[in-house]
């Protein structure tokens, strides 16, 4: 097989992580024999320092001409501490989702028994927990009219959603949850929100088609609490954009380490994968971030984007593997002197090594 990858890696530890999420890939085409073609583009903060614009025209050639996308992350504290800026590394990634169609992000929530005392929940807590959020990505109030009035004593920031907006993510969650434990979760404000009621109906509507899915409904507030209390209780939640903004982050603290988790972002065009962290400018450069979110997010790229079923699940494989050996940064075990870079490495070679196994068998 023979694809073409456009490579965004960002700002702060963007450029280490995706390095080592493209280690993962070259080792997989090493072993399957397929070829995979890297283009870079520049977004976020980097791309304003060069051309002025935090999602330049040549990147988003770049990931129109490609048949994925991995993408490490955004921000800088220059930006951070300035909200009189006129321009933002955020707006970069808002264009990014909006021209490109990426109208749901799909964030699988599970965790590794090796993690359960790095949770701050208990193990029995967290041991088991397996869901996914899907969340709408392109409506809502990040990208609602906003502005200042009243001499700028005034701000307002106004959430909008269509039916069809809402449908087409719903539809989404609900086939996943068909080919999961059947059961659907709408997370929603509808006591007091009018979009809110309108996600309701939709998704009301939707679930008559779908009658083997069990659907409850849940306060966005009932929900983050949830979470908490019992993350176990979650199939699928499906969501509106700031909601699953918020307690995707909330649900990916339970598993142990923010850096495990990975992402996809899909739509009409080409898909987008990612690892759910920020920036971490705190870390740039010292090759101490952990690099499993973005590895993982790979393994996404090839199942989602390739159909690669095999291939994906031999770099999670890997990844478990270093996990359970202590092949970790010190964000998993404190203390520990495996560095980002190490860790790249380590994952490379066992899926090389297991392929190997595999085909002894």
């Amino acid at each position: 097989m023979k694809k073409n990858i456009a490579i965004l890696k960002g700002d702060g530890i963007g450029p280490e992580v995706t390095e080592q999420a493209i280690k993962a890939l070259n080792a997989i085409a090493e072993v399957y024999g397929h070829t995979f073609n890297y283009t870079e583009g520049l977004i976020g903060a980097i791309a304003i320092d060069a051309t002025g614009n935090p999602f330049p025209e040549a990147t988003f050639n770049v990931c129109q001409n490609a048949d994925a996308i991995l993408f490490g992350a955004i921000g800088h504290p220059k930006y951070d501490n300035d909200p009189s800026a006129k321009v933002r590394p955020e707006q970069g990634l808002l264009k990014m989702r909006k021209d490109l169609g990426l109208f749901c992000n799909i964030r699988p929530i599970n965790t590794y028994k090796v993690l359960a005392n790095s949770s701050p929940l208990r193990a029995d807590l967290v041991e088991g927990v397996d869901f996914t959020v899907f969340r709408e990505l392109t409506g809502g109030i990040y990208f609602g009219e906003k502005g200042r009035k009243d001499g700028g004593n005034t701000a307002f920031d106004n959430c909008q959603y269509t039916r069809e907006e809402i449908s087409r993510v719903c539809i989404l969650a609900f086939e996943s949850a068909r080919i999961r434990r059947k059961k659907l979760t709408l997370v929603d404000k509808a006591n007091v929100l009018e979009t809110s009621r309108l996600w309701r109906e939709v998704v009301k509507e939707l679930a008559v088609k779908y009658a083997d899915i069990a659907v409850d409904y849940m306060f966005v507030d009932n929900a983050a609490m949830k979470i908490i209390q019992n993350p176990k209780y979650f199939d699928v939640i499906v969501t509106e954009n700031m909601f699953g903004d918020i307690i995707t982050d909330e649900a990916s603290v339970i598993t142990g380490s923010l850096g495990m988790l990975p992402s996809a972002s899909i739509g009409s065009k080409v898909g987008l994968y990612e690892p759910i962290h920020g920036s971490y400018p705190e870390a740039t450069g010292l090759n101490i971030a952990n690099p499993n979110g973005s590895i993982l997010s790979a393994a996404m790229l090839l199942e989602m984007s390739f159909g690669l079923i095999e291939e994906a699940a031999l770099i999670r494989k890997a990844v478990e593997d270093c996990l359970n050996s202590g092949v970790v940064t010190s964000d998993i075990i404190k203390g520990s002197k495996y560095t980002t870079t190490q860790i790249g490495d380590k994952v490379a070679e066992l899926i090389k090594t297991k392929k190997k196994e595999l085909l002894a068998m």
